[in-house]
């Protein structure tokens, strides 16, 4: 049964009033990162009265009841010049956000698993634009739907105009879709237990992406962007292409030589207790989630609890910001982390080069792995054109912007979620720049 806590909330508020440095915990031995730089001191005072003004930004979010809690970090011309946590992990606990808090990043995940498919072209394994039924046959000679009747069962079908490319996954223009998005497959896929990527049910990526594979394309491969599946496939071609499971080569080639030690499917048994609990913002309330409760997505229990065999390419990972700093500032570097390059220069340019337009407005394209800012003007915000951003589920976001030589990463736990901090706080980052 669902938790209410918002009274408990009101209270935590009001002890903020007398010590309002608890919506905030600062360095300490514990917080401090062993293997980055300390955050820069070297900003202007200005720049430092503007960064107290994103801390009571982010400080009223927390006190409007909209998030518990939150850790952002901010990178300018390659130094850390901002490194915070914020509010709660744990409300009801009394338990304190920490920098190295654990997240669930749900879709954060897909930008690794794309690293992990250039990684594998790179070593001229296959080519982007070949048939994924090369390596997965049963996506050979794909349907398309056609009807669906009024209790949206398939009536009609016909043979797809192409076959799905590896690029086709990467764009998300494959024609597979999601069952948690609306979609008239929306009801198969659930029939057919086709899973979002977030589960604690016994089900292995082979099981999930063969069944997948047997039912029709919401259109031709191609065709347009439509959010969907594609980087679970995506997961199982690294597995069969590589010979490892998911879980391994994410291990061995992505997160030991960043020195990402706290990124994980699964969190082992010494981690658990520092996983963010997850909030839902329901009628003006944030509520807690209990250990048998589901989010619209799966099991929110998921990185600590159940079978722990389904290795989601697509959703699947739970990462710290201080983690996936290092991930993002790897892009940021084309490639390179200190001494560890992953990818080369020119594979990091294909990434993020604008690939599929969204919206067909021209704004905003999908590139592979994240979406990419293609007309500044049009969308109507602070940022520059090629700027590369994404997402998760779970109110988690990361920006890169090259041309400014600056990265930011924000997250919190609530779904659904009614807050625009992560907007925000990206448009008030870009006042620190001279």
């Amino acid at each position: 049964m669902h938790k209410i806590v918002f009274s408990l909330f009101l209270f935590l508020i009001g002890c903020s009033v007398q010590n309002p440095s608890i919506y905030q915990s600062g360095i300490s031995e514990q917080n401090v990162e062993p293997h980055h730089n300390k955050t820069s001191t070297l900003l202007s005072s200005v720049n430092n009265v503007h960064l107290k003004r994103i801390d009571k930004t982010i400080n009223a979010e927390i006190e409007s009841g909209k998030i518990p809690g939150a850790v952002a970090l901010v990178s300018i011309n390659g130094e850390r010049v901002y490194y915070k946590s914020f509010g709660f992990a744990d409300i009801e606990e009394k338990k304190l956000m920490r920098k190295d808090s654990i997240f669930r990043i749900a879709s954060m995940t897909k930008a690794i698993t794309t690293v992990a498919v250039m990684q594998l072209y790179e070593k001229g394994l296959f080519q982007l634009n070949d048939p994924v039924s090369n390596y997965l046959p049963s996506f050979k000679n794909p349907k398309v739907l056609v009807a669906v009747d009024e209790n949206n069962i398939i009536t009609e079908t016909r043979d797809a105009t192409n076959e799905i490319k590896i690029i086709d996954l990467l764009t998300h223009s494959s024609g597979l879709g999601y069952p948690f998005i609306n979609s008239p497959l929306q009801k198969t896929y659930i029939d057919n237990g086709i899973i979002n990527g977030i589960t604690d049910k016994d089900i292995t990526l082979s099981s999930q992406i063969k069944k997948l594979s047997e039912l029709p394309l919401l259109f031709d491969p191609a065709d347009r962007y439509s959010y969907g599946l594609n980087t679970d496939v995506l997961g199982y071609l690294i597995e069969v292409i590589s010979g490892q499971t998911l879980n391994d080569y994410f291990r061995n080639e992505i997160f030991l030589p960043l020195e990402m030690y706290d990124t994980y499917f699964y969190l082992p048994n010494d981690k658990h207790h520092r996983l963010a609990t997850l909030y839902a913002y329901i009628d003006k309330k944030l509520i807690s989630y209990n250990d048998d409760s589901f989010t619209d997505l799966g099991n929110n229990n998921y990185p600590i609890s159940g079978a722990m065999t389904y290795y989601s390419g697509g959703a699947g990972l739970s990462s710290t910001v201080s983690d996936y700093s290092r991930f993002v500032e790897m892009l940021f570097n084309y490639g390179k982390l200190n001494s560890k390059r992953l990818l080369s220069r020119k594979s990091v340019e294909l990434m993020i080069s604008p690939r599929m337009d969204m919206n067909s407005d021209g704004i905003l394209d999908f590139a592979l792995g994240f979406r990419v800012i293609n007309n500044i003007g049009l969308l109507g915000e602070l940022g520059t054109s090629g700027s590369y951003s994404w997402g998760g589920a779970f109110n988690t976001a990361f920006w890169v912007d090259p041309e400014e030589q600056m990265f930011g990463i924000i997250m919190s736990q609530v779904r659904p979620n009614k807050s625009n901090i992560n907007e925000r706080f990206k448009t008030m980052v870009y006042k620190l720049l001279e």
